[in-house]
């Protein structure tokens, strides 16, 4: 695999230098720092898989944030987490239309059996690995919900 993700991610930063991008290359620059933080703590070399989850996080803390911002009226803190969000959604893969993560659903319960909300553990387990960053897993949770209980 020699088209990894980090490599994009640093070849991108390079462009902001040059085009004068100070707000994207500070965004990049947060995500190398992560990726490098969690290189260094594990002594590990990051795959892609590894680095979507990593990204994935970001965006996770980012949405909280602007809800959290939203909610206290902070309007101005609101615009920086959204342009943020906007750069580390550049890395991860395409998102999933509505009618995609639907179906993925439908397809898990059913490999899954499960029958009840008791069994989605399950389902999250075989959607898990397919959706991550590509999906909101939360908004994935409570569909799931859903149709468990329907």
């Amino acid at each position: 695999m020699t088209d990894l993700l980090t490599d994009r991610i640093k070849d991108d930063m390079k462009a902001a230098m040059k085009g004068g991008d100070k707000a994207r290359l500070g965004v990049i620059r947060l995500i190398l720092a992560a990726l490098k933080q969690v290189e260094v703590d594990e002594r590990i070399t990051l795959d892609n898989e590894r680095v979507i989850l990593i990204l994935d996080k970001m965006l996770k803390q980012r949405r909280e944030s602007i809800r959290q911002f939203s909610d206290a009226g902070r309007h101005d803190l609101v615009a920086i987490e959204e342009a943020e969000v906007l750069v580390i959604q550049d890395f991860l893969p395409k998102a999933l239309a509505e009618s995609e993560i639907d179906a993925m659903i439908k397809e898990a319960i059913s490999e899954s059996g499960a029958e009840s909300v008791k069994d989605m553990g399950k389902v999250m387990g075989l959607l898990k690995a397919k959706m991550q960053g590509r999906a909101d897993m939360s908004i994935v949770s409570t569909k799931i919900k859903a149709a468990l209980a329907g």
